[in-house]
């Protein structure tokens, strides 16, 4: 390692990149861990040496009465005292592991292992906070992001044409709705349908991130009627173009968002070379809403809370009470309600008398779930951030729109419409980012109102 970061020799500078990654693989997870603890510490910034700058930085005396400085060379020569040690205090504020960054990034195969050097990292880090190797993770995340700009990735349409080791990588990191069999994969590559993918030169015939598109008449509710469309309509008569699943490749570009980019990106040109579409939009999981609608309906005695929120109007707790009775009983309509969500078994969703009292409670909820439950003044729910930070608005909520067993898991089959409004997309994001402001259809704000009237009368009682 010492030897990739000191050496300047070209060749002898490409032999110790080569055997400190080729080194790096053949460690354990633990030698790892000790490896890149090691660089976080060792080869950090010299500190002694920055607060001797700054404390020579202190010391200069500023031109007199806060007046400019005339532009002669006499004015010049009494700031390039300033001028030295600010170049200096530059120099010196770079920790000494940013020269193996920089020189692995240029390396052939380099950024690949940066990025699984990354994913390491994290994985560390999930286990054990440690400050040096965050620093270490802030800093090379910062330089991944420079690296991987739009300006340095390309746009790719992937087709059932491609290489089979690029169609493999498809299959083998779709991370949304899995892809079943070749079959499946043909229909998805196929008419009506399109796949792009973000590759880097770098990283050959692997997709950074890919986004897999529907091309549609309406915005879809159930991710079924995607999945399962067939045949699909002609795509002269398509008018809304649905993005139904996106997904990272590489663990390690985590925090990198390069989701962003490549919707921005397949807008643009999904309008152009299809002037029909006027709607984008998405199909979303709501991957955090069962945890926290779960921790609502949880009976006090399973947290210790000495505060439990009536969830439920009278009339609705009074139909989940007699429509329940042949599965579950309990104390009261929230704690049915939390038995029948924990259950991994998911009976509630073939009788239909049951799901129907369910749905206007639980649609209620997910509305106030993603308007309202926030962390840090941004949405709580991690799908709903990454689409509202890029602009989207939440168009509609969805009943037992994904009837796997992931999406019952996750969100009681609930799924989301983003919608991408060309238009509006710039002010959106810019309102979300400076206020936390979330843009909703007036449908959405309506659930959201009815939440509201209970919360009302609750405060009555």
């Amino acid at each position: 390692m010492h030897s990739a970061i000191s050496m300047n020799k070209t060749g002898i500078l490409d032999n110790a990149l080569n055997d400190f990654s080729e080194g790096y693989f053949g460690l354990s997870n633990e030698n790892r861990r000790i490896l890149l603890l090691t660089l976080a510490r060792e080869y950090d910034l010299n500190r002694k040496q920055v607060r001797e700058l700054m404390k020579q930085y202190l010391e200069l005396e500023l031109p007199s009465s806060g007046k400019p400085v005339e532009i002669t060379h006499e004015g010049e020569g009494s700031l390039s005292a300033f001028y030295r040690i600010e170049r200096n205090l530059r120099h010196s504020l770079k920790p000494m592991y940013e020269v193996l960054f920089e020189r692995l990034n240029t390396h052939p195969g380099g950024l690949r292992f940066l990025s699984i050097m990354r994913a390491d990292i994290l994985s560390f880090l999930a286990e054990e906070n440690i400050v040096s190797l965050r620093a270490l993770d802030s800093y090379l995340k910062e330089k991944l992001i420079t690296w991987l700009s739009p300006a340095n990735l390309q746009l790719h349409n992937i087709t059932w044409d491609d290489p089979a080791s690029l169609l493999e990588k498809i299959v083998a990191y779709e991370a949304v709705h899995p892809i079943s069999n070749l079959l499946d994969l043909k229909r998805r590559l196929g008419v009506g349908r399109r796949c792009f993918g973000y590759l880097h030169p770098s990283i050959p015939g692997e997709p950074l991130i890919f986004i897999e598109v529907a091309l549609l008449k309406n915005v879809a509710k159930t991710i079924q009627e995607v999945l399962l469309d067939d045949p699909p309509i002609p795509e002269c008569e398509a008018a809304c173009a649905l993005f139904y699943s996106i997904s990272s490749t590489q663990p390690g570009l985590s925090g990198v968002n390069l989701g962003k980019f490549l919707i921005k990106r397949v807008i643009d040109l999904v309008r152009r070379d299809m002037p029909g579409i006027s709607i984008f939009a998405t199909l979303s999981p709501i991957p955090g809403y069962m945890q926290w609608l779960l921790s609502k309906l949880a009976p006090a005695e399973i947290f210790n809370s000495t505060f439990i929120e009536n969830l439920l109007k009278p009339e609705e707790e009074s139909a989940i009470l007699d429509a329940a009775k042949e599965f579950t009983t309990g104390k009261d309509g929230m704690e049915v309600i939390w038995k029948l969500l924990s259950s991994t078994s998911y009976q509630w969703i073939n009788s239909e008398k049951l799901s129907l009292v369910l749905s206007t409670p639980l649609m209620k909820l997910c509305a106030r779930y993603l308007l309202q439950e926030k962390k840090r003044g941004k949405a709580l729910d991690s799908v709903g951030n990454f689409h509202l930070q890029n602009g989207a608005m939440i168009g509609r909520i969805n009943w037992m729109a994904d009837r796997s067993e992931n999406g019952l898991k996750q969100s009681a089959g609930i799924m989301v419409n983003y919608i991408y409004e060309v238009e509006h997309i710039e002010e959106n994001a810019e309102s979300y980012f400076s206020m936390g402001k979330i843009q909703a259809s007036d449908e959405v704000k309506n659930y959201l109102e009815c939440q509201e009237d209970l919360q009302e009368e609750t405060k009555v009682d």
